[in-house]
């Protein structure tokens, strides 16, 4: 690890210690088809008046009970460079109708510039592990040049929040996707559009909003319509619904990679025993050639996970390598 970390710490170009900034207000102003209050460059983006750090880009959203243009005095006085409303106010601002709309739109303007491959995850459980740990093997790879969503950010709101916070300069995306019912995943990952769409598995979370399994496996799956021409499907071998998963990618054009134990799978796991020090040291099968990793976390649960990790990762082309 330390030999790793040796060959990773070299100097930064110039151009990336100096900063860019995330976005301008003339970029701003034509993706969020606002207007501009007068020029200004931000460094982040941020939708909580708490969380604003100096440099931010403050939306101020309006909900069912709240409206986030009574914080934007609070905002400013945390540092935020602008903030986007749908009326005047004093400070930098981007003008647009519809707070909520502009947000989308500056997702649909960051992914539309990335220049590196997107991976979407979701699950009914081990998604938000799953997504930290893909983003943990392609940042190492990419010396920092990896983004992903954080938190749970994964639904109509901070799925495109994640996005717009994501750096042109990125490499990589990865995004989770959560839902409660029918429909709402396939709304997500047309936003995302990502090149690998993971499902980690299926299990009856919000089995009382959807009746079924089933139903549960065609909703994650709905992940699926959003890919990319010739993207990639990575899901679990040993879930009774895996030939239903399968066909729905299928159906969306998709190549499929499994994961599991089974002998269908495209990545199998061979072996698994307890490591030192804690955790579980893995040997796995990826078709041309074996791998042996640790994972640190304990649990067959993530083990398994760990294999939709090794799939995704290499369906991108980030380095295995350095994953393991």
């Amino acid at each position: 690890m330390t030999a790793l970390a040796r060959i990773l710490d070299w100097p930064a170009p110039e151009a990336e210690e100096q900063g860019q900034g995330l976005w301008d207000s003339a970029t701003l102003e034509r993706a969020l088809r606002g207007s501009a209050s007068g020029p200004f460059t931000v460094s982040g983006v941020e939708i909580d008046s708490r969380d604003v750090e100096p440099g931010d880009l403050f939306f101020a959203l309006k909900g069912e009970s709240m409206d986030g243009h009574r914080f934007v005095e609070m905002a400013f006085a945390k540092g935020a460079a602008a903030c986007v409303v749908d009326r005047p106010v004093e400070g930098p601002h981007i003008l647009v109708k519809d707070t909520t709309e502009a947000l989308e739109r500056l997702g649909a303007a960051s992914r539309q510039r990335a220049r590196g491959p997107v991976i979407g995850v979701t699950g009914s459980v081990g998604k938000t592990g799953v997504k930290e740990m893909i983003f943990e093997g392609l940042e190492r790879a990419t010396r920092g040049d990896a983004h992903r969503s954080v938190k749970s950010y994964n639904n109509h709101v901070g799925v495109p929040l994640s996005l717009a916070r994501m750096p042109g300069r990125a490499r990589f995306g990865v995004f989770e996707m959560g839902m409660n019912h029918e429909g709402e995943i396939a709304a997500l990952t047309r936003q995302v559009r990502p090149h690998v769409a993971v499902i980690t598995t299926i299990a009856p979370a919000h089995i009382e909003n959807l009746e079924s399994e089933e139903a549960i496996a065609d909703a994650k799956a709905e992940i699926f319509q959003g890919l990319e021409r010739g993207g990639t499907a990575v899901i679990p071998a040993d879930s009774p619904h895996y030939e239903r998963l399968r066909k729905a990618a299928l159906r969306c054009g998709a190549q499929v990679v499994a994961f599991g134990r089974g002998a269908h799978a495209d990545v199998r796991l061979l072996d698994a025993v307890d490591a030192i020090g804690g955790g579980s040291l893995v040997t796995a099968d990826m078709g041309d050639r074996r791998v042996c990793y640790t994972v640190a976390a304990p649990g067959e649960h993530q083990v398994m996970n760990s294999l939709a990790v090794m799939a995704a990762i290499r369906a991108v082309g980030g380095d295995l390598a350095l994953r393991a």
